[in-house]
């Protein structure tokens, strides 16, 4: 039996034309009988590096039976020239967190997959504290099990005051050794409750990963800090309500 936190993550590559840009890392979220792709605004958009992909590819699984049987779903991301992403801001600026709703009636009938709700975000900021063991899933370089297109896990723990918007913005820190790859994955804590199981999901929802924090250094003499940026995912309530926000 696959551990359901596994199948709640998906790879994602980016693509323009013909050419495959990044690969990067999303999850599944499900609100209202609506579905959602959660990953990072900078892998659908990022004006910066003048990343521009004009859609998505992710990996859905379609066989409960053969977890290794997948199937490639192209999400494209303007429609008459516009963005079909949801995106916020806050006081701080962007939020690098997007949601792509996902045509639910065009989907493989067979779909094996799981979804965080908003059952799975954190009740209670007193349950967290710096230090807390978390894990995020996702695809660090594009590594993962390339016969059953699963995630890998990082261990991490809270490396900043969780609850306060680390110098302003709508993040927290993470305590990981990180790549390229595993933007938009899902940051999870273990749930403390009698909810259990392969199945079920019973993993608390606290963040989304986005980058690598770093500061100026001499790169002779130190070390990466291998800090890291997670989201919060109050967004993800904000993104995925009913009309679309904006």
């Amino acid at each position: 039996m696959i551990e359901s936190l596994l199948l709640a993550v998906t790879r994602v590559s980016t693509m323009s034309g013909e050419r495959e840009l990044t690969n990067a890392t999303g999850f599944f979220f499900e609100r209202d009988g609506k579905l959602f792709l959660i990953t990072s605004r900078h892998v659908v958009l990022d004006e910066a590096s003048d990343h521009r992909p004009d859609r998505l590819t992710i990996e859905l699984h379609i066989d409960p039976a053969n977890v290794a049987a997948i199937t490639q779903w192209i999400i494209p991301l303007y429609r008459d020239n516009q963005p079909v992403w949801r995106e916020g801001i806050d006081s701080g600026g962007t939020v690098d967190v997007a949601a792509l709703e996902l045509d639910r009636s065009a989907l493989p009938s067979t779909l094996l997959f799981r979804a965080f709700t908003s059952a799975h975000l954190v009740a209670s900021l007193e349950q967290i504290e710096v230090g807390t063991p978390v894990l995020i899933a996702g695809f660090p370089l594009g590594f993962h099990d390339t016969l059953h297109h699963l995630p890998v896990a990082r261990q991490a723990v809270i490396a900043s005051a969780f609850g306060i918007r680390f110098q302003g913005q709508g993040y927290f820190l993470t305590d990981a050794r990180m790549h390229r790859g595993a933007s938009g994955a899902p940051v999870v804590a273990r749930m403390t409750t009698e909810r259990s199981g392969r199945e079920t999901l019973p993993w608390t929802l606290l963040g989304v990963h986005a980058a690598r924090m770093d500061v100026t250094r001499d790169i002779e003499q130190d070390e990466r800090l291998d800090l890291n940026c997670a989201w919060y995912t109050d967004i993800i309530m904000k993104l995925t309500e009913h009309p679309a926000p904006g």
